[in-house]
């Protein structure tokens, strides 16, 4: 039999992983079920990943590689907030397929609170990356505040998510709309993608976006 590749296995084992979990639930699935279900040795799986969340973690970097990597071609004038919303809608999109999976780990959570303490960083450095690609830098204390407050916005709208049955995710969209307005709006952690002329000095003095 033809050894399998690392990027296979790894392929593999995601799709096994996100069927098992929508099957029995996260709590339930071994790493031993994940690999037989992706036809691979357990010390394979082993290699490519460090348990669990791992697997859960790389199929969320693999979603947001593929968005990250589909040229949106954002006009100069639309602003850092109507880029966010276009970019964080395509990762809902993207996930609408796993939705069953997801239910899934989100029920078995409360039981598994390490879980949640894994996943965060994760969490936290995907949304610096659309922040990235929505023309806003991530860097530095300013930056680390937008993406703790897009982090915020993106698990308000994910409980949303959950609960919107609408074939065009209506409700998700309008709870990301209202959301990024509000905090553009109250504390302009969001600013538009150009700067304010004349405000480049103070920029430069406290780090922080005209």
């Amino acid at each position: 039999m033809e050894r399998k590749t690392d990027s296979e296995i790894e392929t593999a084992a995601i799709d096994a992983a996100l069927s098992l979990f929508a099957e029995r639930g996260y709590r339930d699935v071994r790493l031993t079920d994940i690999a037989a279900h992706a036809g691979c040795e357990l010390g394979d799986l082993r290699r490519c990943f460090d348990g669990k969340t791992a697997i859960l973690a790389r199929f969320l970097v693999r979603i947001d590689a593929a968005i990250l990597s589909d040229d949106p071609d954002f006009g100069e004038d639309e602003s850092v907030r109507d880029r966010l919303f276009d970019l964080l809608m395509r990762r809902f999109d993207a996930l609408q397929p796993h939705r069953d999976a997801l239910l899934a780990i989100r029920r078995d959570l409360p039981s598994d609170p390490a879980v949640v303490i894994e996943m965060a960083p994760q969490g936290l450095r995907a949304m610096a990356w659309y922040l990235e690609a929505a023309g806003e830098s991530a860097d530095g204390v300013a930056g680390a505040l937008r993406v703790k407050g897009l982090a915020a916005i993106w698990l308000h709208c994910l409980r949303v998510w959950f609960e919107d049955e609408s074939e065009d995710l209506s409700k998700t969209m309008a709870a990301l709309d209202k959301a990024l307005s509000q905090a553009e709006r109250a504390v302009r952690w969001l600013p538009s993608f150009k700067p304010v002329a004349g405000n480049a000095a103070a920029d430069d003095a406290d780090g922080a976006p005209a």
